[in-house]
């Protein structure tokens, strides 16, 4: 497995880096799949704060891969999709079909209001999962894990990596 190079969101109003169980989760899991957490951090639900902090890191070369967790559901501050979408160049629409489908199985029919998005922006990928533990777990064993993974067969995202950079 090519070792990228990824950056853990977390968005919450209420949580901090010391209590944030699912951004803890995302960086155990890249650490196991022997990928480099090359930056860490977290921002209040907001749109703007959201934009800012994964622009910079899209504007990073170093940066290959965005993974945040957090603000994609429908109550009031949920925000994150409408913060990410506009960044895209391209968007991965199988990302969340997928991450819906396999919810489903767990928790039903309440997987639509799950609003999991993925996308391509400058060369880097970034996918956004809900904020629970139970959400990061599943999409990251269930679609991050193989399709950052190059041996992933039949094909991934991670053997494209080079070819986004070449913009």
């Amino acid at each position: 497995m090519p070792d990228l190079c990824v950056a853990v969101l977390t968005i919450s109003d209420s949580r901090t880096l010391e209590d944030d169980k699912s951004g803890d989760l995302l960086a155990n899991f890249v650490a196991a799949d022997e990928h480099h957490l090359i930056d860490r951090a977290l921002v209040r639900d907001d749109v703007y704060a959201i934009r800012a902090q994964v622009s910079q890191w899209i504007a990073d070369t170093k940066v290959q891969v965005v993974i945040a967790t957090g603000g994609t559901g429908f109550t009031g501050r949920d925000s994150t999709p409408e913060a990410l979408m506009p960044l895209f160049d391209k968007q991965i629409e199988g990302f969340g079909e997928l991450f819906r489908q396999l919810s489903y199985a767990d928790i039903g029919t309440s997987t639509i209001q799950s609003r999991a998005v993925g996308g391509l922006a400058n060369g880097t990928l970034i996918f956004s999962l809900p904020g629970s533990s139970g959400a990061v777990t599943l999409g990251w064993e269930k679609i991050l894990h193989n399709q950052l993974d190059i041996n992933f067969r039949p094909c991934n995202f991670a053997e494209l990596i080079p070819r986004f950079l070449e913009r």
